[in-house]
């Protein structure tokens, strides 16, 4: 068995290895242009899911001068491609092609598991249908180099203590003073640079209307209605060019097909160093152009570059070795941003946060606790970043009560309506993880709240804890989305505004083809679906498992995210 054990963890890491090494398909192989300007590189995985290609698909589309200075890297767009092991090799022959937009500091790879899904229950059906997961612009400064060196020790070295990976060194996160290009990343250029890769991909626009499917989880949604409205060629008369005319059908991932962020609450804490709007798109463009205003997104706890790449390194441990002993809390070198961010998650109640004792590192956990502790729904409290991956084992836990009390949230919104828990026995037994598909077994202790809620049950818990792990861990485009254009938020909620109002060419675009939305019970909308959009409900579902669920869920019924997104491909109505 240990020999199993060694030999299983050695595949991973070369599989993950092979992300930094694997070759370019050829030009008839993948359709690529012979000008050099698209390549496509295969992506070895470790999903259980058969019968799936993946590769990632990097195509040249420069910014206009007027940009300004910006590494090479961001004058090319990428996505990862899904289609059937078995199905044509052109994109243009296959039966139906899913393009999906990112949520909020969200990337490509968090597509990873309802891509595979999807594509496989198409099959089913006997539809070869592809699913491009997108990254935006500027995803291009990110660096995989540590994470897919398949080694956490490595990682951290890389990341954080300038060790040279694969003869590289880390040029360190980027400053605000580093980002003026991306002052014009709003929602003007993210749906130019949809359009402008469909166009390069799929040069016909006959074909793009009859076959590809727009949509995308959360912000996604919103950028999928601009895209809709939008007028790409200058002349609102003529409308081959329009937005809703490069696709068959929209479909809604925990989200709506809207030029609007009402129905996001609970997608943007408040600290983010947001500028204030009330001043008016022209002042906060200018300040965005001078750099008084910071051009990403950041807050001091999990979302900052810094600390989100964090994420990926504790899923490369959980894939490397999920029941081991974690030293990720150890290994990390001490820093304001990861040191306030292991106190909000680890933190029971104000004092505990306040203290700092006891820390994470007072407690033993699994490489699997870890990452669950850091993404589950009854543990990490910004709804958001949550998702339904099981449940502490192996010791007592505690409420944790900070920075909201267990039961003082009762409508969906940041913190998410799940009662937390930590554990509570420092220096004490090795706390495990119980996955999602063990939750209500005959040996699950059925931990409770103090005041006798149970934290959990099998109906609330759909995504497996190594289905998170390898979409964090193997993909060579990230799960996050660490440089997250402060100007495409700031455009959304001046939607008001002249500047703005004037991308909004064709509003009837909006309704012009056929709707999927399929919405996660727990998620963002829970308690007010829009029942005129007659949606899909995932029940016990939060907002990220709408993308991360397993293929077959407690009840034994397939994953319905995917099943009815291959459904919709196999007849939009």
């Amino acid at each position: 068995m240990d020999t199993i054990r060694r030999r299983g963890k050695a595949w991973r890491c070369a599989a993950l290895a092979v992300l930094l090494t694997a070759g370019t398909l050829t030009a008839a192989a993948s359709g690529a242009r012979a000008d050099g300007a698209r390549t496509e590189t295969p992506v070895v995985s470790t999903s259980p899911v058969a019968g799936v290609r993946e590769s990632v698909v990097r195509v040249r589309v420069p910014l206009p001068e007027s940009a300004g200075a910006r590494p090479a890297a961001c004058d090319w767009l990428s996505y990862l491609r899904y289609r059937a092991d078995d199905g044509p090799a052109a994109a243009a022959d296959a039966d139906r092609i899913l393009v999906a937009q990112p949520g909020i500091l969200e990337g490509a790879g968090a597509f990873d598991s309802v891509a595979r899904n999807t594509v496989t229950a198409a099959a089913a059906q006997g539809l070869h249908i592809e699913f491009w997961a997108l990254d935006r612009r500027s995803n291009c400064l990110e660096d995989r180099t540590g994470i897919a060196s398949g080694d956490q020790h490595t990682a951290v070295d890389y990341y954080y203590r300038g060790k040279q990976v694969a003869g590289r060194t880390f040029d360190g996160f980027a400053d605000n003073g580093q980002l003026g290009w991306m002052a014009r990343l709003g929602i003007e250029q993210t749906v130019r640079d949809q359009y402008d890769l469909l166009a390069a991909e799929l040069p016909d626009q006959t074909l793009r209307k009859r076959k590809v499917l727009c949509g995308g989880h959360s912000l996604g949604g919103v950028v999928t209605g601009y895209f809709a409205a939008a007028d790409f060629d200058g002349n609102p008369r003529t409308t081959t060019d329009a937005g809703y005319n490069q696709c068959a059908g929209y479909f809604a991932l925990d989200t709506t097909v809207s030029t609007s962020l009402a129905d996001l609450s609970g997608s943007l804490p408040d600290d983010m160093n947001l500028p204030d709007i009330g001043l008016g798109h022209g002042v906060v463009q200018a300040g965005l152009d001078s750099g008084v205003l910071p051009r990403s997104l950041s807050a001091p706890v999990l979302l900052n570059p810094e600390t989100m790449t964090l994420l990926a390194i504790a899923g490369l441990g959980a894939v490397q070795s999920p029941g081991a002993e974690a030293d990720l809390p150890s290994y990390l070198p001490s820093g304001l941003n990861i040191e306030a961010t292991n106190r909000f998650l680890f933190s029971k109640d104000t004092a505990t946060f306040l203290s700092g004792s006891p820390s994470v590192k007072d407690f033993r956990l699994t490489n699997e606790a870890v990452l669950g502790a850091l993404m589950d729904d009854n543990s990490v409290p910004l709804a958001f970043l949550q998702s339904s991956v099981g449940f502490f084992d192996g010791g007592p836990v505690a409420d944790k009560n900070f920075p909201v009390a267990n039961g003082g949230q009762q409508q969906p919104g940041l913190y998410g309506t799940e009662y937390k828990a930590v554990p509570d026995r420092p220096a004490g037994p090795l706390y495990t993880w119980r996955d999602y598909d063990r939750v209500g077994d005959a040996d699950d202790p059925g931990y409770r709240s103090a005041d006798g809620t149970p934290f959990t049950d099998a109906g609330k818990e759909v995504t497996g804890i190594q289905e998170l792990a390898r979409s964090l861990a193997e993909q060579p485009l990230d799960f996050t989305e660490q440089y997250f254009p402060t100007k495409l938020v700031t455009d959304l909620q001046l939607a008001t505004s002249p500047q703005v109002k004037r991308l909004v060419v064709h509003p009837g675009g909006l309704t012009a083809n056929p709707v999927l939305t399929v919405l996660a019970g727990d998620g963002l909308l829970a308690g007010r679906v829009p029942a005129d959009l007659h949606p899909v409900v995932a029940d016990g579902y939060q907002h990220l498992d709408v993308l991360t669920a397993a293929p077959v869920q407690n009840d034994g019924r397939p994953e319905p995210v995917s099943t009815n997104l291959a459904r919709f491909a196999a007849n939009p109505r």
